[in-house]
């Protein structure tokens, strides 16, 4: 019986194109086809859904193509039935993509090299269905939208809009096949574009078509246009591996780059593309905060568009409470049906705080951003809202009392889980069974000591009053989570993941406790033994750190939060590792994430397979991964300042350089260092020795 579930399309062979909030998803030939999530997408509205180009009738065989940064791409294919009939190709069709922030342009190329004269002609067909990106994201879409057809200095131009966007075809130099058009009104659902081609021997001709797209309705988020930031940054590394992914890393940083349209001075870096194209709390922080060595521009911008978006009252619906800091902004709330294709299970409102962690981690990042050189003014500026967060946690994060952080959603229709792992069956017992909540996760008890810790920093230097309490506040916190949290399995004495809603531990061994590493809330010997567990055989692959033991009843190495491999999960760890002063523990962790950009073109997916690279020569991509994803690609910064030593003292208030000795990965040079205004060089040579300088 054949499967008739809904199913979330696949992306790892998909060829991703992009520059917020525009990003174009094609095969690997370079054709739009209408399956899956193919398809050009502008805040998060598919805008077209086909575009097949054919030449004498027939596609182009295609011989390669890829993405060539992150916002161009190109396709080459041969048309067989052109040219001599020799072994040897003599027509070719080279196409060139190129996407900016509400516009995606394509030039094609033909030439021959055939010994005669090449008639032939060019056909492109389009199609529209406007479907939405949830939609998408469950595998459904919708139908043919209605084009209109009007002619502008000879060439056709083609339109389409619903009420979100409107969208605008140019076909320089092309006829209209006019079986596409109802003769009565110029509309039909879908256009085919016609170029009669003439080749004589050695000559090379273009085509050109481009969409622009103009929104219909304001949006909450919008692209921006201001230089890339970290256009200063290079690396020079023995290692060959660092210097692309850092280069295709920033590349993809760069274009995921938006601003709240109210505020466009407060850019961030959307979580991914193509399902968290937008503002997320969770995720923006950490990909800010990781980028911290390049600079704490983009941070300052995260924290202000999330501040400006801080809950002030308690919603159920939305989650939203007073301070709390949200999960996501969308232009409209997003439905996600149930695989069967029946009622909706989950709908997820335009703007939704069921998040647990986003709020401590905004404070984390705004101690780190001030640490790193964030303007004393825009620091001052963002002291109420570190307040109100504050106040979110000591007034609404422990709802039953127990002193710990948890969550539970009170509709039934949010997010069941609210930390990190937010998909439904990620907080498992070692015995694969799913723990009922409400409940409190390991990770986000270290986030919030660690936030009230330096939140009473913050309180201290700027003159305000509370610090003793929140210190007070944070021990308390950690004496508890030590009495509570830990428990002992196959592996020895660790964390566990979670307490459920019973208070009973959950007993999965997880990389979740690598997030505690340089928090404060381990002690030097529960660190140790922290450190010893994620770099075992249990927890790292060998491409990066397992988000489930191996070993674990719920594991599988491709399920989403039960034993896949997360870069930007592995690279919070490689953080912690050398915050607590042993960087040296690190580098199996960096070996893994650069063996794994390797495998993947030096972008790094949202996630991908837990398989152990002693099993397998290259990472197994996880088939609906994000790809670029934000955290993903800002790894890059913890990899950095592990390998470089770099630290802000606190007592000196100076950046410190302080490399690990016995680095496996030889001498590396860095430029574009950042703090505050302060632009440095950094390089290590391989006996250790570095060497700073500034300017």
């Amino acid at each position: 019986m054949a499967n008739t579930t809904l199913q979330q399309p696949w992306l790892h062979s998909l060829v991703s194109t992009l520059r917020a909030p525009t990003v174009v998803m094609t095969g690997g030939d370079g054709q739009l086809r209408a399956e899956g999530a193919q398809g050009v997408l502008y805040a998060d509205v598919r805008v077209l859904s086909l575009a097949v180009l054919t030449i004498d009738g027939v596609e182009p065989t295609p011989i390669a193509g890829g993405f060539a940064g992150a916002d161009t791409a190109r396709f080459s294919g041969v048309p067989r039935t052109l040219g001599d009939p020799s072994a040897d190709p003599t027509v070719r069709v080279d196409r060139l993509r190129a996407v900016a922030s509400d516009s995606m342009q394509e030039r094609i190329q033909i030439t021959s090299t055939a010994s005669g004269l090449v008639r032939t002609e060019m056909r492109l067909r389009v199609a529209a269905d406007h479907a939405r990106v949830a939609e998408i994201k469950s595998g459904l879409a919708g139908p043919d939208h209605a084009f209109e057809v009007r002619a502008e200095s000879g060439n056709p131009i083609v339109e389409w809009s619903d009420p979100l966007v409107r969208t605008t075809l140019t076909a320089t130099g092309a006829t209209l096949g006019q079986s596409d058009r109802d003769a009565q009104s110029d509309r039909g659902s879908s256009v085919e574009l016609c170029w009669p081609l003439e080749l004589g021997p050695g000559e090379s001709t273009w085509i050109e078509w481009s969409l622009q797209m103009t929104p219909t309705a304001a949006a909450p988020v919008t692209g921006v246009s201001t230089p890339d930031p970290w256009t200063e940054v290079a690396v020079r590394a023995d290692d060959h591996r660092l210097e692309p992914l850092v280069s295709q890393s920033l590349t993809d940083l760069d274009a995921l780059r938006m601003a709240r349209a109210s505020e466009p001075r407060d850019e961030f870096l959307a979580a991914g593309s193509p399902w968290f194209f937008t503002l997320f709390g969770r995720d923006s922080i950490w990909a800010a905060r990781l980028m911290l060595p390049f600079g704490s521009g983009i941070a300052g911008g995260t924290l202000r568009a999330l501040a400006g978006l801080q809950g002030t009252k308690v919603d159920a619906r939305t989650a939203e409470q007073p301070g709390k800091i949200p999960h996501e902004q969308r232009q409209s709330g997003s439905v996600h049906p149930t695989a069967s294709g029946g009622a909706a299970t989950m709908y997820l409102p335009p703007l939704y705080y069921g998040t647990v962690d986003a709020t401590p981690l905004w404070i984390c990042l705004l101690h780190d951003a001030w640490r790193w050189g964030l303007p004393a003014d825009e620091v001052r500026e963002l002291l109420p809202a570190l307040q109100r967060a504050l106040g979110w946690l000591r007034d609404y994060s422990d709802p039953d009392g127990d002193g710990f952080l948890e969550y539970l959603d009170a509709t039934g229709t949010g997010l069941a889980n609210q930390g990190w792992k937010d998909s439904g069956d990620s907080i498992r017992f070692a015995d694969g069974s799913l723990a009922e909540g409400p409940v409190a996760l390991c990770e986000v008890q270290g986030y919030a000591y660690e936030a009230a810790m330096h939140g009473a920093d913050l309180l201290d230097a700027f003159g305000l009053d509370g610090a003793k309490h929140w210190r007070n506040w944070a021990a308390a916190l950690r004496e508890r989570f030590r009495a509570s949290f830990w428990v002992s399995g196959r592996a020895g004495r660790h964390p566990a993941l979670a307490l459920d809603g019973n208070k009973k531990p959950v007993d999965s061994l997880t990389s979740n406790i690598g997030h505690l590493l340089g928090t404060g809330i381990l002690d030097d010997e529960e660190t140790a033994q922290v450190a010893a567990l994620i770099s075992g055989n249990e927890l790292s692959s060998g491409y990066g750190l397992r988000t489930m033991s191996r070993t674990d009843g719920g594991y599988s190495p491709l399920s989403y939060h039960c034993g896949s491999v997360w870069p930007h999960d592995t690279a919070i760890a490689i953080r912690g590792l050398a915050a607590s002063g042993r960087a040296g523990e690190s580098f199996g962790l960096i070996d893994g994430l650069l063996a794994a950009g390797v495998g993947f073109s030096y972008r790094l997916p949202e996630l991908f397979s837990g398989d152990s690279a002693s099993e397998i020569q290259w990472p197994v991509p996880y088939p609906a991964a994000c790809r670029p994803q934000a955290w993903s690609a800002a790894s890059i910064g913890a990899i950095v300042q592990a390998l470089l030593g770099l630290e802000v003292d606190s007592e000196s208030d100076k950046l410190e350089v302080r490399p690990p000795s016995n680095s496996p990965f030889g001498a590396i040079s860095v430029q574009g260092i950042r703090r505050g205004a302060k632009r440095m060089s950094v390089a290590v040579d391989t006996a250790g020795k570095s060497v700073i300088t500034t300017g």
